[in-house]
């Protein structure tokens, strides 16, 4: 209980410059045509967020077996279930936000990669409704799939500095650009990511991409030893994708709203945020 209450201090405390903010920004006398909810804004986000901390797999039986019997004292004004899920996107909005203010910072080495959110079985596209002309088929190094990709960039302490949703036919070289513009150093990056034309851009601002090299290359980049080990290290990354998948949820074939698709990605992210042990470099050694 004392965790919940730590995260709904530090959730409410943001919640309330966060509302400030929002409404300085609206338009005078602008009618907001919500219905008032009897939770608010922090405790929704509370609730989303421990769930991504739970280790529990199906977020209704979190919900109905452990929030409802059991955090009933925490959340007086607990509501049912089915009108939780319908407010849940309420706090997507608000869940950006949070996440932009507790993000890593760039330490001028970082990692860039893209992993699969698979909506649903290759079998079923034709029939699939929820996210009909959002989604569309990609590949992967393990097949086709249907659905999304997570474009995250990482930092050497295993802190997510940036990310974006697209759907999954776009290529990753597409988003190199606009996910490492502020940053400056090293990046890091799979075969997937060469592009001279990239490369060459992202040095003229600071930014070194490295990346292995293809068997067929004529000419391939000399290197120095650290930056070799570096490159021995890219797959940190893949670690954090594990995280976001095994045990914070981000990926599954069970979404029945679009907004709610987000807010489950947002909220699994800043559960990985707020993970006091993350994966990170070590033993580097230096030129």
């Amino acid at each position: 209980m004392d965790h919940i209450t730590e995260l709904f201090c530090l959730l409410d405390d943001f919640c309330k410059i966060f509302d400030e903010s929002l409404e300085k920004s609206l338009i005078p006398h602008q009618n907001l045509r919500l219905q008032k909810s009897a939770l608010s804004l922090s405790e929704i986000m509370t609730i989303v967020i421990l769930f991504h901390q739970s280790g529990f797999r199906f977020f209704k039986y979190f919900y109905c077996h452990m929030v409802i019997p059991f955090w009933k004292s925490a959340f007086p004004k607990l509501l049912s279930y089915n009108r939780f899920v319908e407010i849940m996107p309420r706090c997507l909005q608000a869940l950006s936000c949070f996440f932009n203010q507790i993000k890593g910072a760039d330490t001028g080495i970082c990692i860039i990669d893209s992993t699969k959110l698979v909506v649903c079985h290759n079998l079923r596209i034709k029939r699939h409704r929820v996210f009909k002309d959002l989604a569309n088929r990609g590949k992967s190094s393990t097949g086709w799939f249907y659905g999304f990709k997570l474009h995250l960039v990482i930092n050497n302490l295993g802190e997510i500095i940036n990310l974006k949703v697209t759907s999954a036919n776009v290529h990753d070289v597409a988003v190199l650009e606009e996910l490492t513009s502020e940053f400056k150093g090293i990046l890091l990056g799979d075969k997937g990511y060469l592009s001279k034309t990239k490369k060459d851009a992202l040095i003229a601002r600071g930014l070194k991409l490295l990346t292995p090299s293809r068997k067929n290359m004529k000419q391939k980049e000399s290197q120095t030893l650290f930056e070799k080990q570096l490159l021995s290290r890219r797959g940190l990354i893949e670690t954090v994708n594990d995280q976001l998948k095994n045990l914070h949820q981000i990926d599954h074939s069970r979404h029945r709203s679009v907004n709610n698709f987000m807010v489950n990605i947002m909220s699994a992210v800043v559960a990985y945020c707020l993970n006091t042990s993350k994966p990170t470099f070590k033993n580097l050694i230096a030129n």
